[in-house]
């Protein structure tokens, strides 16, 4: 191997907001000489288009549609578990006799038995967390025996090294009430019980965006920050022509609304989003809505699956102020000089986005590690706000338009904007050259070419 280059299999979870980390990755690693192949389901694999990247299909056991054939979350898991073993193992066995064998797994850190197929090959093995390392952190005091899950619904703040105070509404939803998600929360529990067996520990995250916590961390585990991972155009520019993930498992309106964005003055538009796998509900959808017309400023809202639940009379109307589309490119985007503010669910690849090219938010988190992200978009790194729920775990109109003025034009804006400035130009520095996440990178890649 010493006169050879490494080749990495990063192997991802069928869902958008892990593919694109985990294939940006992939992407840096060969940037950096590594040759990085992705595997992926069959019904994903068309929609991935990475020309430095192979792309190689493994099985789920569910070839045609993945857990939406599967009749439960955990019969899926299990399927990806048992039938995802064997044929990645035949996919590192593809490649034996090439002039390039595998010599690491770096898998999603949902699908922890991946590490079982590298050991078997006597190969390195790396787990990539798509989630921040914060979060990551409650699942290992967990593991730990340092934080208890709670049997009903938690009352009281939870206090943990490197972390701000956590009240019942800033916890990941697979914490605050564990038996409504048991079967995603088995998955990442047994993860964190062999996360020390792996070679590394990679997080997509930056040293400055969570400074606190890898101290507190440092010596515990073995953290390796690496990101953002998002697309080399928008931050270091080190990739030539990297100027989006290169998968999408639905169809873009991206030509439409950069034409519309166009027409739009500077800092005019609110960008709504709520990502690829949250489900807002109808009363949610009329509410924003109506904060959205009250609002008196532009509007482009991204409903995916959720179009039907909003207004129809809302959706006739769109087009004076707004544009309301099922999916778009979300990066180009952010990146316009139109778009003043985003409202987000505070998804960890949604945020790191926001972070990276510097637009304040207004967040409403839905589940999993949603309600934490918020937390540090408000308190820690202050480049947004954080929209209360009502009674019935509803937002309402009034709220919304508060929080879009407090972060656009309220007393406010001005801090959360230089704040939002301030962390781009640290997320820049961190995956520039010679930067905390691209020295680690480096590192990895240079352990790997050794062989």
């Amino acid at each position: 191997m010493s006169n050879q280059k490494g080749h990495v299999i990063v192997l991802t979870y069928p869902a958008q907001g892990h593919i694109n980390p985990l294939l940006q990755f992939a992407k840096r690693l060969a940037s950096k000489g590594l040759k990085a192949t992705l595997a992926t389901t069959h019904y994903t694999v068309k929609s991935i288009h990475a020309t430095t990247v192979g792309v190689e299909p493994i099985s789920d056991g569910y070839d045609e549609g993945g857990y939406k054939q599967a009749p439960s979350i955990e019969a899926y898991l299990e399927s990806f578990k048992s039938v995802g073993s064997r044929t990645l193992s035949e996919l590192i066995s593809k490649f034996k006799d090439s002039a390039l064998p595998v010599n690491c797994v770096v898998c999603d850190s949902l699908l922890p038995w991946a590490l079982d197929v590298a050991r078997q090959f006597g190969i390195y093995a790396a787990v990539f967390l798509t989630n921040s390392a914060s979060v990551c952190s409650m699942y290992w005091h967990i593991d730990h025996g340092r934080l208890t899950l709670p049997e009903k619904q938690a009352t009281e703040p939870v206090l943990l090294p490197g972390l701000p105070s956590l009240g019942p509404a800033d916890l990941p939803s697979f914490l605050a009430q564990p038996s409504s998600n048991s079967a995603y929360l088995a998955v990442i529990m047994e993860k964190f019980s062999c996360l020390d067996k792996n070679d590394w520990v990679l997080c997509n995250s930056s040293e400055e965006l969570e400074n606190e916590l890898v101290k507190a961390m440092f010596g515990l585990w073995p953290l390796v920050m690496v990101g953002p991972m998002v697309p080399s155009a928008y931050l270091d520019q080190q990739i030539s022509g990297d100027i989006a993930y290169g998968a999408s498992l639905w169809e873009l309106s991206s030509d439409q609304c950069l034409s519309w964005l166009e027409t739009k003055p500077p800092k005019s538009v609110i960008y709504v989003s709520f990502g690829s796998m949250a489900d807002i509900t109808a009363k949610q959808a009329e509410e924003i809505a109506c904060g959205l017309i009250a609002s008196n400023m532009h509007f482009l809202l991204v409903a995916k699956d959720s179009i039907s639940k909003f207004p129809i009379e809302f959706i006739n109307s769109a087009q004076e102020r707004g544009l309301v589309v099922p999916w778009c490119n979300q990066l180009q985007v952010l990146a316009h000089q139109a778009v003043a503010c985003f409202v987000t669910h505070c998804g960890w690849n949604s945020t790191l986005e926001a972070l990276s090219l510097g637009v304040p938010m207004v967040a409403m988190p839905q589940w999993s590690d949603q309600p934490t992200n918020a937390k540090f978009v408000e308190e820690l790194w202050q480049v947004g706000v954080k929209a209360k729920k009502n009674k019935e775990g509803i937002v309402t109109r009034d709220e919304l338009g508060m929080c879009i003025k407090g972060v656009t034009a309220g007393e406010r804006s001005e801090e959360i904007t230089k704040n939002a400035t301030k962390w781009r130009e640290l997320v820049i520095r961190a995956v520039s050259l010679d930067g905390s996440s691209d020295k680690n990178i480096e590192e990895f890649v240079g352990k790997l070419v050794k062989g």
